[in-house]
């Protein structure tokens, strides 16, 4: 464990963005806060609540070129080279990348999005400031232990830095005036993070995570769906804005020459009325109810089976604040479920 200052981190910052890595880190947006590239160490905020739309942006973009072809059979493949250092992503957002590396390493092995993630030095902060919907203690996923190159604690007078693998103990050299942390700065980094674990939660679920995927087994033809959707736009916006949703969908187009071309993959949405449109124009799941449940489902039974039970859903509240007619809170809907039904 390491020690800097407030001003040797500041170095620190300069240092990264003058190296041969593009560095991105959290910068304000108005009152907002959103990743982007770094110009300058003034810029970084590691303040922030909460970010527009997560870091998962930078592992799987909003749009992708796969390959380029030529009519007749020739393809390359477009594979990601830059090198990237990832500044400032919180615990929760953190472990959605975790999951999503599972995800896209077993069964069909994805060679794009993991050649992006091994370019990427991830450093993680812990939350500083809890935003106005954040429920990351209720999730467990207010702390991370795991996936970080370096972790970064403020600690009042300065930072501690966990450098936890070779590609963060590398990237220490080049900060210089770093220290060994002390016993007291580790001590206040504990109590930064045991404190996290219980106060970042302002939607107290009324269950351990690991009981939401028993709940939803009895719970797929309750009538909260219908409620619930009943107001529902199918816009996506909870889609689009949380981080363990990585559903993509995938398109050729071929250039005006009409003898090259491109296929290329953008992210989708469960909750968009045509997402589970197939041949035929027969679409899986209609009706709005059935794509709101899915959302849910999705989140707390079908991925928990693919990886080990965790829940995907990392309580990090972007859902909440981006849904129009505020429907889209997930604890809302498992504690009215378990009031309802209660637990066996």
């Amino acid at each position: 464990m390491w020690k800097l200052s407030k001003k040797d981190f500041q170095k620190f910052v300069t240092a990264m963005i003058g190296s041969d890595q593009q560095v991105v880190g959290v910068q304000a947006k108005g009152d907002r806060f959103a990743f982007g590239p770094l110009e300058q160490s003034e810029d970084l905020r590691l303040d922030y609540d909460v970010t527009l739309l997560p870091p998962k942006k930078y592992v799987l973009p909003q749009v992708e070129t796969l390959m380029t072809y030529k009519i007749g059979g020739d393809y390359q493949s477009e594979m990601a080279s830059e090198k990237l250092i990832l500044l400032g992503v919180h615990p929760y957002d953190l472990i959605a990348i975790n999951q999503m590396d599972k995800l896209f390493s077993q069964d069909q092995y994805d060679n794009h999005y993991m050649a992006r993630r091994k370019n990427i030095t991830m450093i993680a902060c812990d939350v500083v400031t809890p935003s106005q919907n954040v429920f990351a203690s209720s999730m467990g996923t207010a702390v991370v232990t795991e996936g970080y190159d370096i972790l970064i604690t403020e600690i009042g007078d300065g930072y501690v830095l966990d450098a936890a693998t070779d590609k963060g103990k590398a990237l220490m050299k080049l900060a210089p005036d770093a220290t060994e942390a002390s016993q007291d700065d580790l001590a206040k980094r504990k109590a930064v993070q045991d404190k996290n674990r219980t106060q970042l939660n302002k939607h107290p679920l009324e269950c351990k995570p690991s009981y939401l995927p028993k709940l939803l087994e009895r719970a797929y033809d309750h009538p909260i769906w219908e409620e619930k959707a009943r107001t529902c736009y199918s816009c996506g916006s909870c889609n689009t804005t949380c981080p363990t949703c990585y559903c993509f969908d995938v398109q050729d187009d071929v250039n005006w020459d009409l003898a090259t071309g491109k296929r290329w993959r953008a992210w989708d949405g469960c909750l968009l009325e045509n997402f589970a449109t197939v041949a035929g124009n027969h679409n899986f799941r209609k009706q709005r109810e059935s794509r709101f449940r899915h959302r849910l489902y999705r989140k707390a039974k079908y991925i928990p089976e693919k990886i080990g039970g965790e829940i995907a859903c990392v309580g990090c509240g972007r859902c909440i604040t981006a849904c129009i007619p505020d429907i889209a809170n997930p604890v809302a809907i498992y504690n009215a479920l378990l009031e309802d039904i209660g637990m066996e």
